[in-house]
């Protein structure tokens, strides 16, 4: 069987490492093969954004499906906001653009508002069930609940994973002559910062104290802030909560999210303060207000006009000592032979770490992002096509070539690639990669949750009224107070037009300010000090903190 050949040919030559056995692997191709069957010759497409992962599967394993099942997949790769456009393009139209989609799962409450993606649990259990795999382990997928809806089905299959969180140069601050200076000038050892005040210490310090390491002009911080589609990611990425804002509660903070916007009882209800949300409360604006502050005035000229591809690559380039908001995406860019930030003996000479939080964080609150691309479904896709699509989709997740994937891209989607031995070996090489992935602060990064009922409209709004205050065109006030109304006109739009009946926002009557502050929880009043005294932790002491033995399955 040329298949089987094919199989056999691929689980040698690129399927290792695995965490199967190869008698394992082929068992797995073998019912690809017998499932694949009815659809071959057929030619199907699929689309995700262009990060490391995506082109793996887009130039490698797109082809070893075809070769092994006899489906001819064109996995394309496009920008994100693209993918978000796109998908949206096809829900409001009914025509069929892709047969499958790698979505982020920001959108599970627009997903499961507006009916028009599978919901895969019905999907697998019923028309889907002779084309899912018997290995696919769901129980194995680390995000499975950033892929479950309210009414406790799993609309979409992690496909990869990746946080946002805090880089910085550990040689460097580790420096003896640096870090005397610092504790001179601050009063305090130079470490990861645990709050805002001590990444601002850090930025000042290194931009305005060092200022040249090595004969390079060193900078205390990294960021972007071209009004572009990707800056509006930078502030739903949980900006916001990372500051404080919005309410306790994980995943995504209850009844006031890392968006502004206050849920009750699964309907919207208000974004602005006056309706009881905090989009435009006083951490949402101290959150905008340190961005804009610290982009300005730690680092380098140009990255003002960066959007969010163009700064990525800055901090491998050797002259940045920190950044807040870094996405381990980037990770596999970074860890390159040769790099300013690399050691000849394969290390890197920098690290991440949990993200330190704003004035107004407060202890259960979410701290962080994890965006989680997963594969999703459409109602307009033919049955035929969304099979064989849906095959494509579990082969790349399959347990087959996922720890393969994990070691190409870096962005963990199952809790068996990440404890494999493969990854205690490259741990060292990783930079804290796999002891994140492996610690139980993980839960605290997540993706935007299920209260956002429209992610497409909804987050256009942002990178518009963000790039004013990012330009200097208007204060963070007055930028979010115009964010927050035109959040609330959307919802009001969706609450008028009736089309999400279930969990659709119900808009809540404006009250003052004063009152809402007044009430418990979110939005809480202005402080009168947002900047207490700086925080660090050290960076080895934070990493023993973390256990290193796999949970109970």
């Amino acid at each position: 069987m040329a298949d089987e050949a094919a199989a056999k040919k691929w689980i040698d030559s690129e399927f290792q490492p695995s965490t199967l056995s190869k008698e394992d692997q082929l068992k797995e191709m073998q019912w690809f093969i017998k499932a694949a069957e009815p659809f071959k010759g057929m030619e199907i497409n699929v689309v995700s954004e262009t990060i490391t992962t995506h082109a793996y599967e887009s130039e490698t394993l797109a082809k070893a499906f075809t070769e092994i099942t006899g489906i001819k997949l064109k996995h394309d790769l496009i920008q994100e906001g693209d993918v978000v456009e796109k998908i949206q393009t096809q829900m409001q139209s009914g025509k069929n653009i892709y047969d499958a989609w790698v979505n982020d799962s920001d959108l599970i409450g627009t997903h499961y508002r507006y009916k028009q993606a599978i919901p895969l649990t019905d999907w697998m259990a019923g028309e889907g069930k002779d084309v899912t795999s018997p290995t696919l382990d769901l129980k194995d997928f680390i995000g499975l609940s950033f892929t479950t809806a309210p009414d406790g089905k799993v609309y979409q299959l992690p496909d990869q994973q990746f946080a946002n969180l805090y880089w910085f140069r550990y040689d460097w601050f580790t420096n003896p002559d640096i870090k005397a200076k610092f504790k001179a000038k601050y009063g305090y050892e130079l470490g990861v910062p645990v709050n805002w005040s001590a990444y601002e210490d850090i930025a000042e310090f290194f931009t305005n104290d060092i200022k040249e390491i090595d004969g390079v002009k060193v900078y205390g911080h990294m960021d972007y802030g071209k009004k572009d589609p990707s800056l509006g990611w930078r502030f739903t990425d949980a900006w916001l909560s990372m500051a404080g804002s919005g309410d306790k509660g994980i995943p995504n903070g209850l009844p006031v999210d890392e968006w502004g916007i206050r849920v009750e009882d699964c309907h919207p209800a208000g974004s602005t303060v006056e309706r009881g949300g905090d989009t435009n409360g006083p951490a949402a604006v101290y959150s905008i207000e340190k961005y804009v502050d610290w982009l300005k005035k730690y680092a380098p000229a140009n990255a003002a006009g960066m959007t969010f591809s163009e700064s990525g690559p800055v901090p491998a380039q050797g002259a940045i000592a920190q950044q807040m908001f870094w996405y381990t995406a980037f990770t596999a860019d970074m860890v390159k032979p040769g790099l300013p930030v690399m050691n000849a003996d394969g290390t890197p000479k920098w690290r991440m770490a949990p993200s330190p939080h704003g004035a107004y964080w407060q202890e259960g609150m979410k701290l962080g992002y994890q965006d989680a691309g997963s594969w999703t479904l459409l109602k307009s896709t033919p049955v035929d096509r969304r099979k064989a699509a849906w095959l494509y989709a579990q082969f790349v997740t399959s347990k087959t070539v996922s720890l393969k994937k994990s070691h190409v891209g870096l962005t963990f989607i199952r809790e068996s690639d990440i404890w494999d031995k493969s990854f205690t070996e490259r741990a060292p090489q990783l930079g804290g990669l796999v002891e994140f992935y492996r610690s139980p602060a993980r839960v605290q990064w997540s993706p935007t949750g299920t209260n956002i009922p429209d992610y497409p409209k909804l987050a256009q709004l942002w990178w518009q009224n963000i790039g004013d205050a990012s330009s200097g065109a208007k204060t963070a006030q007055a930028a979010m107070d115009s964010l927050a109304a035109a959040q609330d006109k959307v919802l009001e739009r969706l609450e008028k037009s009736g089309v999400q009946k279930e969990c659709g926002p119900k808009m809540n009557p404006k009250k003052s300010a004063q009152e809402w502050f007044d009430a418990p929880g979110a939005p809480y009043p202005k402080l009168a000090n947002e900047k207490p005294k700086g925080e660090t932790i050290d960076y080895d002491t934070l990493i023993k903190s973390w256990p290193a033995t796999p949970p109970k399955q």
